[in-house]
């Protein structure tokens, strides 16, 4: 098991003394001068923060001044543009680390917008481990995944516990991604984003796929 620190970077944005843009950007890093992957994972999620500091303090900080000039001279109200990142670890152990990271942007409107990434390392070698590695390299693991998804829906459909778009089916199969997975003991969880396969209201689906007793062997 590594120790992952948590990183964060966050700021307010001011514009002719008004807040316009606040961002708070968490990320990874694993304490650790032994691993050469523990420096890879680190610069890799430092980086992606640095991008998304810029981005805030650039584009979206020029778009809310646009923005913001517009509503108030046409007497609009105006509520701050918004980015936050965060991410959950959920497997580390065995040599693996796997987390998902949700970056969340509120750039006028009635609500913002979630995006979900996926990380799966395997710090023996320092590279991000493929979907299809789980399932031994078996091309055909498709089709029964995609058939235990397509279950699942249903048993939230039936339940009440959910609700999709009326063709899911065919969304489930044109929206999959092989990247959008992470690792939990003894499963991995398929995830699709928002507006994939079911409304906003619906939040990011998340699929359960149990794979035995051991998921990754050291």
């Amino acid at each position: 098991m590594f120790d992952i620190q948590k990183i964060v970077i966050e700021k307010n944005l001011y514009y002719k003394n008004h807040l316009i843009v606040k961002y708070r950007i968490e990320y990874p890093c694993i304490i650790s001068t032994t691993y050469y992957s523990a420096k890879k994972f680190n610069y890799f999620n430092q980086l992606k923060a640095m991008e998304l500091k810029l981005y805030s303090e650039k584009e979206l900080f020029e778009n809310a001044k646009e923005i913001y000039d517009y509503n108030i001279n046409n007497n609009y109200s105006f509520s701050p543009y918004e980015l936050v990142y965060t991410y959950t670890v959920t497997y580390n152990k065995n040599n693996f680390v796997s987390l998902y990271s949700d970056q969340y942007i509120y750039a006028g409107g009635a609500h913002g917008s979630t995006i979900r990434n996926s990380q799966n390392w395997n710090m023996k070698n320092g590279y991000q481990i493929l979907l299809s590695s789980l399932f031994h390299d078996d091309c055909s693991f498709v089709i029964p995944l995609l058939k235990e998804i397509l279950h699942q829906i249903e048993t939230q459909i039936e339940n009440g516990t959910n609700s999709y778009f009326e063709n899911y089916a065919k969304l489930v199969v044109e929206t999959f991604n092989f990247e959008q997975f992470y690792l939990i003991d003894n499963s991995i969880a398929i995830f699709y984003q928002q507006y994939d396969i079911a409304p906003y209201s619906s939040g990011i689906p998340v699929f359960l796929i149990h794979l035995g007793n051991k998921l990754l062997a050291e």
